[in-house]
């Protein structure tokens, strides 16, 4: 780990911290988190995956504008190997400013600017399908992230977000997301979102992918929840489109094949005990069940099966700073176990 980057973190933090004192709040932050992964088929390794990292940075909130910074590193054992060389690993995980506008008494606006994530999953496992890479399975998959702006009008307990985003430094390939996000004065939470790769075709000959989501959380007693996502995946059909053409540019992923719809859906339920015996052993057991139409056709492989269903069931204890997660989970198929633990200790 090169001293130097974290000399000029931690000056950089200070800096920030005397400078915005004077009409805002800043804080540190961080966390140090520990993951294992286990697959019961894989009997070449104790482990199936396992890292430590920490993430550090700071927060700044006032009444017109918030910020985040956040760094996230990694040792270099844990699979940094380039050119045959192992380094250190330090990613710029997060960075967003959000200016914020008052239009009244219940109508607000904000403009966000800068690399976030997007994250609706619950126990961590499923969901998220406007953003989510279907091929992607296992535990704790949030990294959703976005380089964006976006801007955003709050209306009472609506949200309602736009966000254009961009993949590369000319902004020639990107996509548009909508979000809107419905509470109610009852334990009932909606979304509902949109996503394109809009962007790819002002200068690509490229095929548009449509992506749409719908969320549902409800709280049927306090600690008794019940949530579900069902998404569409579709990549249009275009005949006149050249793919051997010198700005063509292939789709993302290789299972957005024009005519393709995909269906993906899920169904979880959350208990979370607050008193008694019960909240001492657990924060939250959460059970999950997915369902992704033709799952085969997303790794286009003829040597393996997945199975179009898939489940997980987790368990979360929260104790003082710091968080246990345990997660078993179903893998290729719905026999083939998995396991998973994390640890995440906040300091700050």
């Amino acid at each position: 780990m090169k001293l130097t980057k974290i000399a000029c973190t931690l000056i950089a933090a200070f800096m920030a911290s005397t400078a915005f004192a004077v009409d805002g709040d800043f804080a540190l932050k961080g966390n140090v988190q520990t993951q294992v992964t286990k697959s019961i088929a894989d009997e070449d390794n104790n482990f199936s995956s396992g890292w430590i990292r920490a993430n550090v940075g700071g927060q700044y909130k006032s009444d017109n504008l918030d910020g985040t910074i956040m760094l996230r590193i990694f040792a270099p054992e844990f699979g940094n190997n380039i050119d045959g060389t192992k380094y250190d690993k330090i990613l710029a995980d997060l960075y967003w400013v959000n200016y914020k506008w008052g239009l009244g008494d219940k109508d607000k606006m904000n403009l966000k600017i800068g690399r976030w994530k997007t994250d609706w999953s619950q126990s961590t496992h499923f969901g998220t399908y406007v953003d989510k890479d279907l091929t992607k399975r296992g535990l704790w998959m949030r990294d959703y992230s976005h380089n964006a702006l976006e801007l955003g009008w709050i209306h009472g307990l609506n949200t309602l977000n736009l966000m254009v985003a961009t993949k590369d430094g000319n902004a020639n390939q990107g996509y548009v997301r909508i979000e809107d996000d419905m509470k109610f004065t009852f334990p009932l939470e909606l979304k509902v979102a949109y996503r394109s790769n809009a962007v790819d075709v002002v200068q690509h000959s490229a095929y548009l992918t449509h992506r749409i989501a719908a969320y549902g959380s409800y709280n049927i007693v306090p600690i008794f929840r019940v949530y579900g996502e069902y998404a569409c995946v579709y990549t249009q059909e275009d005949d006149e489109l050249n793919t051997e053409a010198s700005n063509y540019l292939v789709p993302e992923s290789k299972y957005y094949k024009p005519g393709e719809y995909y269906q993906p859906f899920y169904l979880g339920a959350d208990f979370a005990p607050s008193t008694g015996i019960l909240n001492t052993l657990m924060s939250n057991l959460m059970v999950e069940w997915e369902y992704i139409n033709r799952r085969d056709n997303l790794y286009q492989v003829t040597e393996q099966t997945y199975d179009d269903w898939a489940w997980t069931v987790a368990w979360v204890k929260n104790i003082g700073p710091s968080k246990l997660q345990f997660s078993v989970y179903s893998e290729n198929e719905m026999t083939d176990v998995g396991l998973a633990f994390r640890l995440t200790s906040t300091i700050k």
